[in-house]
């Protein structure tokens, strides 16, 4: 049984390696996904989106927010590779997006998980996609799990897990394989506030920690402002975006301070003035 020491040099040496990837990918202000006139439909005459221009930058925390059927699901999935623009571009890292990738990982609302494997198990199963050495996976997932604050619990099942710590393997899973970009569609939205806003700080501590990029939608301003570099809010329709708010919170950014701060307030007013139309 590895002593402590040993289990904090694994955790560092995995997130040194996604903090090292980060640093090499160039500037930072650069953008990793750009859609240039993106349109999509299930049938030619009837779009959902509509020639929406979006760029996602190197290692920032974009936000979509908006109302439902406003298309943030839609850009998500568009990006992830699970389906297509019917016209206009859409690329990663300057290459065109063609179906799935492990550089994307995604993490929905529902956490699905299998019932059948344990937490070790279920966050391993990110891997299926990849060719690694045992060894190695054996520590990404340790390491993983300490740095999810799920140390203790590697061989329960997800029935004994809160909806917190499901929510916790769900995050692991899509991070252990150390994805340029992590695409989140509403993880938190089915848990309760207190929760939630648990899960909240730990996600800022993690992209603190290992770095990375992140695009995150909700239905909160509270969820969007606390989290986020960048928020952009979007209209009742055809992904059309009606502003973009650069979010610039004292440090550390997961500190509970921020959500009673001034600035944290001054946010959210002009956020919610814009969707409200006011």
């Amino acid at each position: 049984m590895p002593d402590g020491s040993s289990n904090r040099s694994s955790v560092e040496r995995s997130s040194s390696s996604l903090l090292d990837r980060s640093a090499a990918s160039g500037d930072r202000s650069a953008s990793t996904i750009q859609l240039s006139n993106v349109s999509f439909g299930y049938q030619p005459d009837k779009l959902i989106l509509s020639e929406v221009d979006l760029s996602v930058r190197k290692g920032e925390f974009l936000t979509l927010l908006g109302p439902s059927g406003c298309g943030k699901s839609t850009i998500l999935n568009l990006i992830a590779g699970f389906i297509r623009p019917i016209s206009g571009t859409l690329e990663h890292n300057g290459q065109p997006v063609d179906g799935a990738s492990a550089s994307r990982g995604v993490v929905f609302q529902g956490n699905a998980l299998f019932d059948w494997m344990t937490v070790e198990q279920n966050i391993a199963f990110g891997f299926r996609f990849q060719r690694i050495a045992a060894a190695e996976k054996r520590e990404r997932v340790r390491s993983m799990i300490e740095l999810v604050g799920l140390a203790g619990s590697e061989s329960k099942y997800p029935y004994q897990l809160s909806g917190g710590m499901r929510q916790r393997v769900a995050v692991a899973r899509s991070m252990v394989i150390q994805p340029e970009i992590l695409l989140m569609d509403e993880p938190f939205a089915a848990v309760d506030v207190q929760t939630r806003e648990g899960l909240q700080e730990e996600l800022l501590k993690l992209q603190e920690r290992i770095g990375g990029t992140v695009l995150f939608v909700t239905h909160s301003i509270e969820e969007a402002v606390f989290l986020s570099d960048r928020v952009v809010v979007m209209g009742d329709r055809l992904g059309q975006i009606e502003r973009e708010f650069d979010i610039h919170l004292p440090s550390p950014r997961h500190s509970k301070l921020n959500r009673v701060s001034d600035e944290f307030s001054l946010y959210r007013k002009q956020i919610y003035l814009t969707m409200t139309g006011d």
